[in-house]
């Protein structure tokens, strides 16, 4: 009821989903007025809102002096624009990429099979200028796509992402990823039906020797890890013991980086868009680790749009006790991402809107994938889980 008119008209004029900017003096003068609220303040729930407001300004005076904070506000924003510059760099990269082996395939004109967009993806498409308008044409009465126009959107997306606000810049990469996904898939299914190609038959790994990692989900704080205990394998059945380790679900591609070499799954001749990726079927763990069982660090990468990076640190040859089955989760700590969630910012996003009630996003978020408890982490059902998989 005190509140100065001026913070008072800045209060209602700035949309929610952005920051309210005060100087430290005005934030200091602000954090009076709330104060003196929160005193005089009989109803316990309002006041208990006001004493939270207040908290928060005091934190923010103590973290920020006059002179630091335009220049680390600065920095952070730099760095944001810099991460979201270089995934539409990657993004727009892999799209040539298809569209020059689709091209070399004599695909590039194909219907695209089994492609498909929900409503709100097709609604983000037709507002993306760089697409044109016989493609937008197609989209709005739900036509067949051609191999050529599922990589020209794909390119449009990549093109517009850096111009959009947060929110939209999400909603870019969300649809980006689907349409790399379906472009994969599809390119690889019209090569097979075309070369009519067999799998070639997987090569069989000793199971004697015992190997423990730790899987580190990076760029997430607090820290979402694993670790594991598995019989010398391949490394595409480590693929397959990370996903069930960490609570994945096994629907994205993804790639090994190991010793300046890339590793990934088996793919028909000319589709690997460049990426050059070694058959992880064909390389067992043993004939990749040090014998002398120096540690040693590699990166896992799930999802390419989410861009899922994984520390997978190998702790060595622990002794395999007799009668105990592997493979085995022995401890970790918190639960994995929801698929599709945005990588490690949409996660932060993910959980801040399902934590408050009023958030614009909350009840969609919540009926999306229901309850998330970020603590949540059983050993016993990881290892159940890895020994499914």
């Amino acid at each position: 009821m005190s509140l100065d008119q001026q913070y008072e008209e800045r209060v209602r004029t700035t949309p929610t989903s952005k920051p309210l900017m005060m100087t430290l003096d005005e934030l200091d003068d602000f954090g009076g007025y709330v104060a003196a609220e929160a005193n005089h303040c009989d109803e316990r729930k309002k006041q208990k809102k006001l004493d939270g407001i207040f908290e928060k300004v005091q934190r923010l005076l103590e973290k920020y002096t006059d002179e630091e904070p335009p220049r680390t506000i600065k920095n952070e924003d730099a760095k944001k624009v810099k991460v979201i510059s270089d995934q539409a760099v990657q993004i727009a990269e892999w799209a040539a990429q298809a569209l020059i082996a689709a091209e070399q395939l004599r695909i590039k004109t194909k219907p695209l099979e089994h492609f498909w967009l929900a409503p709100g993806q097709r609604d983000v498409l037709l507002l993306v200028p760089g697409i044109s308008k016989s493609i937008k044409n197609k989209l709005a009465k739900d036509k067949s796509l051609t191999v050529a126009e599922v990589a020209s959107m794909t390119m449009a997306l990549a093109e517009d992402l850096p111009e959009g606000e947060a929110q939209q810049q999400v909603a870019i990469l969300l649809v980006a990823k689907h349409l790399m996904d379906r472009l994969q898939e599809g390119i690889v299914s019209l090569t097979e039906s075309k070369t009519n190609q067999k799998p070639k038959a997987k090569a069989k790994a000793a199971s004697g020797v015992l190997f423990q990692f730790k899987i580190t989900l990076l760029d997430i704080r607090p820290a979402i890890w694993r670790r594991i205990q598995v019989r010398d394998c391949m490394l595409g059945d480590l693929h397959q013991h990370i996903q069930a380790a960490m609570g994945w679900e096994t629907c994205h591609l993804h790639q090994f980086s190991i010793d300046g070499e890339q590793y990934g799954p088996p793919s028909p001749d000319d589709m690997d868009f460049g990426m050059e990726m070694i058959d992880e079927d064909g390389v067992q763990l043993s004939g990749l680790l040090p014998k002398s069982g120096k540690k040693t660090r590699w990166v896992y990468e799930y999802d390419f749009g989410d861009g899922w990076r994984h520390e997978v640190a190998f702790e060595g040859y622990p002794p395999a006790e007799k009668g105990t089955k592997f493979p085995m989760c022995l401890e970790g700590e918190r639960a994995c991402p929801p698929e599709d969630c945005g990588g490690p910012w949409g996660f932060a996003d993910y959980l801040e809107a399902l934590a408050d009630p009023k958030h614009e996003q909350h009840d969609e978020l919540l009926e999306w994938r229901g309850p998330f408890d970020a603590e949540a982490f059983d050993a016993k059902k990881v290892t159940s889980e890895m020994r499914k998989a």
